[in-house]
C-alpha cells in the first residue's frame, strides 16, 4: 500500500504520464501496472479517501499547527486537457481552473475549495468556497472563533468580511482601492501582521514544485 501512494505522489512530483511510470523501480515484490496504480488512484479520489486521510493527518499532528494567524489566497492552475470546471482566462492566456486555499502562520497547508472555472475572480461565490474550508477545519476540530486570516486585497468585499464575521474570524485584509463603495478608514488592517502573509505564497511555491499540481492534466474535479 505505501509503494501504491509513493507511485502516485512520484507522478505528481515528476508531472510524467501514467504509463510512464516506473514501476519496477517503484515496487519492491509484487510489481503493480501503471493501469493498477492509476486505478487505486481514481477509486480513492471517488470515494474521498484523500481528503479522509488529510483530515486525519491534520487532527493528529494538530498541536505542531501554529494558529496564531493564517493566510488565504488563490491559486490559478493551467489545465492542459480541460475538463470539469476548466475555462480561458485572459491573464493566464489558457485555460485555468482556480481554487482558494488556506495555510498556517509557518505556510503549512490547511484545507483548499472545490475547484472553479479560471473565468471567474477569487470572490465568485465566496460563500460556498468559505464553506468548503471551514468544513474542513471544523471536522479536525479547528476553533474558527477568534481566528486571524490574513487576506490580499482581491478578497476585499463585504461579502467575505461578513462571512468571516458571522463566523468569529477577524479578517485582516488589504485595502482595494477599485472598491468605490469603500471607505479605506473603515477597514481595519494590521500592517505588520499583513507582512506575514508571504508564509503562504510560500506554500504555493512548494506545491508548485509537484508538477501535476501546476499544470493540472486530470479533467474531474475529483481528482
Amino acid at each position: 500500500m505505501v509503494e501504491i501512494v509513493n507511485s502516485i505522489l512520484y507522478k505528481f512530483k515528476t508531472g510524467c504520464q501514467w504509463h510512464m511510470l516506473p514501476v519496477e523501480g517503484l515496487f519492491t515484490e509484487q510489481v503493480l501496472s501503471y493501469q493498477a496504480v492509476y486505478r487505486h488512484f481514481r477509486k480513492w479520489c471517488k470515494k474521498g479517501n484523500w481528503k479522509d486521510c488529510w483530515i486525519q493527518l491534520l487532527d493528529v499532528h494538530k498541536s505542531q499547527l501554529d494558529l496564531s494567524s493564517a493566510d488565504m489566497d488563490g491559486s490559478h492552475t493551467p489545465a492542459l486537457r480541460g475538463g470539469e470546471q476548466v475555462t480561458y482566462q485572459g491573464r493566464k492566456k489558457r485555460k485555468t481552473t482556480n481554487s482558494i486555499y488556506l495555510a498556517d502562520r509557518q505556510g503549512l497547508p490547511l484545507a483548499l475549495s472545490s475547484p472553479m472555472a479560471g473565468n471567474h475572480h477569487d470572490l465568485y461565490s465566496i460563500e460556498t468556497s468559505l464553506k468548503d474550508i471551514f468544513d474542513t477545519l471544523s471536522k479536525v476540530n479547528i476553533a474558527l472563533d477568534g481566528l486571524f486570516i490574513n487576506a490580499d486585497s482581491g478578497f476585499d468585499s463585504k461579502n467575505f468580511r461578513q462571512t468571516c464575521l458571522d463566523n468569529g474570524i477577524f479578517a485582516n485584509i488589504a485595502f482595494n482601492h477599485r472598491n468605490g463603495n469603500n471607505a479605506e478608514s473603515d477597514c481595519l488592517l494590521d500592517h505588520l501582521l499583513y507582512q506575514e502573509r508571504y508564509a503562504i505564497e510560500r506554500s504555493n511555491a512548494w506545491m508548485d514544485t509537484y508538477w501535476s499540481v501546476l499544470n493540472r492534466f486530470d479533467t474531474t474535479v475529483s481528482s
